[in-house]
């Protein structure tokens, strides 16, 4: 098993990696990810998408190396493209706390 394949099979999102934030100012991060994939769970094909996540920090920020291990680990799942986002939002409110968040999924 090559390295990124066991990262990816061996993350456990309960152990995201989060930093504290800092900062005393309000601002906006955005991070683009555009290798999500998923399974559908109906036929079994792959779905695509690019993922579009904005938050304002409150107390955490996420380590962007989590973030994407995290959004690889949907790869072999079957799950929908409406529970996948839902779960991503809610990991990352939970996780996070932040002021507010989005996440878009852009599927093709």
């Amino acid at each position: 098993m090559r390295y990124g394949e066991k990262e990816i099979k061996e993350f456990d999102v309960e152990n995201m990696e989060i930093w504290p934030n800092d900062a005393k100012n309000d601002y906006i991060i955005k991070i683009t990810l555009p290798e999500f994939m998923c399974c559908c769970p109906r036929s079994g094909y792959p779905d695509f998408a690019t993922i579009y996540l904005e938050y304002m920090p409150d107390k955490f920020v996420v380590e962007l190396k989590a973030i994407k291990l995290y959004i690889n680990t949907f790869m072999h799942r079957n799950v929908s493209h409406e529970a996948s986002i839902n779960e991503i939002y809610n990991t990352l409110k939970d996780k996070l706390k932040p002021k507010w968040i989005k996440v878009v999924g852009d599927f093709n």
